[in-house]
């Protein structure tokens, strides 16, 4: 009865805490692109970023609401604009 419970009821908090830990994990990517803009210079990272987004065939405009939902890492035009932003701070 337990594990019936339990694989019933899993699905339903997932559907509630993945946006939230998704949300967590975007933040910890802003927090660490400002870290290595601090250590480096921002433009650099820019152009490592381009070049990973466009080796891995990343959807570079993916949906909003999709992308907050799920995506563990923000979207490439989103963290490039924040690293344009650190660059001139």
């Amino acid at each position: 009865l337990g594990l019936t419970l339990f694989m019933l009821l899993s699905p339903v908090f997932g559907f509630f805490t993945t946006p939230l830990m998704s949300w967590f994990s975007r933040k910890h990517e802003f927090e660490a692109d400002a870290y290595a803009a601090k250590q480096r210079d921002a433009r650099d990272l820019i152009r490592a970023l381009v070049k990973m987004y466009q080796e891995n065939a990343s959807t570079l405009t993916p949906d909003p609401l999709y992308s907050s939902f799920y995506d563990s890492h923000p979207p490439a035009p989103v963290r490039v604009s924040h690293l344009q932003k650190l660059q001139t701070t």
